[in-house]
Formats: structure tokens, C-alpha cells, sequence
């Protein structure tokens, strides 16, 4: 399959012929869970790796987001909260060139972080890919916007820019069919016994066998290791699409998404950023850590 087959268009062309392909209609026959909290910074670092996964592999596997809930639990116990949360995500961006801006705990606290988490449930109410487009728009408001994302102001912003039906969302937000969707995640947390965020678990579904499941951050060459072991197989990894067609579909990106994904050094990928500035494709967002860049449309 090529890059084009993954989602992303080589063509301006909207037409259905363009966006899809016959591998988007095919049983997949891997599915991997990813255990994640909106407000955990590790798992935002995770962000990279996942998108060349799905890039490289996407043809092989779905990818569920599941919402474990555990920034709750974990922080239970954390004295001086928002001193220790900022610390938490300054040392995480600093490791990982994934910006989270530490500050949004002492300027912005968030008090009821299970409101995103219901949240990005509602938004799933209108297809998965809206979940995971809604679900990124909010990580990018925390970590880059240092914006409190249990606000329903700032939901519905994110709302509006992931595309979503803003009636049906606001409906949704507090509906029943959220509640039982964010319960069920939290069930399958409890069940797959996962304590601690990021986990990603990889299912064969053709098979019986047991899932293999993976805690905390690992090198790109794990994951790919994990999935072949899975499949059974070796496969080749599909083609890479064009820097401007990626950034294009993503909207914003950072620039280690860039270098993870392309294979690059820091330094080729901030030239390569900077020529596409100088096109004015894409500007510069002001970020603590690292760089982002966001997708001018013309």
C-alpha cells in the first residue's frame, strides 16, 4: 500500500475515489489499544511513534484509543498538586522535545479532568476518526495552549476546529451514551489490568493468542518489533507521503513528529520547516519546548 492509501491524499481532489481505498473497507487484522489520559504527558510523547506507525503500517491495524482515567488515581496522593504536575511535565518535555508547558497548573489548574476524557467520548459519537481529531485538538490546547480543558468553553473551541457538529457535541457532552462509552473504557483498563499510562496493547484478531501489551515510552524499533511478532510476519513499510502533504493532514505538528516520522536529524528537520515557512505553508506556533508548526491553508 502507498502513503496515499493511509488517509492522506496525494491530490487536491475531495472526491471519494481519492480519500479512500479498498484497504479502508478490509478487516484489518490487528487492533491495538492505547491507554492514554488527555493530560498525560507521556502519553502526548507517545504521539510521534504513532504516527509513523500508522504511516509506515497503518494498512495492517486499527488503533482505539482507550481512556483510562488514571491522571485521577495517579495524582491522588501528590502533595502541592500543581507545583508537583508542573515539574512532572517540564522534565517529560525536556526528555522527550514533545513541548507541555508545565506552567498551566500554576496559572490554569484543572480541576475535573474527567470532563475531557467525557469529552473526546462525545466526540467519538460522531465517528472515530472525530474522536481522534477532537482528542488531539485538546492535547494541543493543554500542553501548547496551556488552556484548562475541563472548560466548556475551551471543549467547544476544539470542538469547532476537529470539524465536529457542534449541536450534536454539546448534546452529547453530559448524554448517557458518553457516560457508558467513558465507563467502558475504564472497564477495559480495570480488566486488561493496565496501570500505568501510556499502554499499548496489540491484538491478532485472526488469532486466539493473548494480546502483547507494552507500558511507558519505548524506541520506534520496539513498537515495530511487537507488531511483525504479532502478524507473523515482516512486512515492508509503506512509502512516505510528502513533508507538505503530511504537515497538511495533521494540521499541527511538532518538529520531532517530523524528525521521527521522516527519519531526520533536528537540524534537516528545522531546515526543512523553515522552507516550507519561507513558503508560507506553515507558521511557527510560540511553544516552551521544541517547535510546532501549524498549516497555513491558502
Amino acid at each position: 500500500m502507498s502513503w496515499n492509501q493511509a488517509g492522506l491524499s496525494s491530490s487536491n481532489n475531495t472526491n471519494t475515489s481519492s480519500k479512500y481505498s479498498y484497504v479502508d473497507f478490509v478487516q484489518k487484522p490487528v487492533e491495538i489499544y492505547v491507554f492514554i489520559d488527555p493530560l498525560c504527558p507521556e502519553c502526548w510523547s507517545l504521539e510521534p511513534y504513532l504516527k509513523k506507525l500508522s504511516i509506515e503500517y497503518g494498512r495492517f491495524f486499527t488503533l482505539q484509543p482507550i481512556l483510562s482515567g488514571q491522571l485521577n488515581e495517579l495524582n491522588k496522593d501528590i502533595f502541592d498538586k500543581p507545583k508537583r504536575l508542573k515539574q512532572i511535565w517540564e522534565k517529560t518535555a525536556c526528555r522527550t522535545g514533545m513541548s507541555c508547558d508545565g506552567d498551566l497548573w500554576t496559572e490554569n489548574d484543572i480541576t475535573s479532568p474527567w470532563i475531557a476524557s467525557l469529552a473526546v467520548k462525545a466526540a467519538e459519537l460522531q465517528g472515530k476518526k472525530a474522536g481522534k481529531t477532537f482528542l488531539r485538538r485538546i492535547q494541543e490546547s493543554a500542553f501548547l495552549g496551556k488552556e484548562n480543558i475541563s472548560d466548556v468553553s475551551i471543549l467547544l473551541k476544539c470542538a469547532e476546529e476537529a470539524n465536529l457538529d457542534i449541536e450534536e457535541f454539546t448534546n452529547d457532552l453530559y448524554s448517557q451514551s458518553a457516560k457508558k462509552a467513558f465507563q467502558s473504557d475504564l472497564k477495559l483498563t480495570r480488566e486488561m489490568e493496565v496501570d500505568y499510562i501510556p499502554t499499548i496493547v496489540f491484538f491478532n484478531q485472526k488469532t486466539d493468542e493473548q494480546g502483547i501489551k507494552i507500558s511507558g515510552l519505548y524506541p520506534y524499533d520496539i513498537y515495530v518489533e511487537i507488531l511483525k511478532q504479532i502478524l507473523q510476519k515482516d512486512p515492508v513499510p509503506s512509502s512516505k507521503p510528502p513533508l507538505e502533504h503530511f504537515v497538511q493532514y495533521y494540521q499541527v505538528v511538532g518538529s520531532k513528529e517530523v524528525s521521527v516520522v521522516y527519519d531526520w536529524p533536528a537540524s534537516k528537520t528545522d531546515k526543512e520547516m523553515k522552507k516550507m515557512q519561507l513558503r508560507q505553508s506553515v507558521k511557527k506556533i510560540p511553544v516552551k519546548y521544541g517547535a510546532f508548526w501549524e498549516y497555513m491553508d491558502e
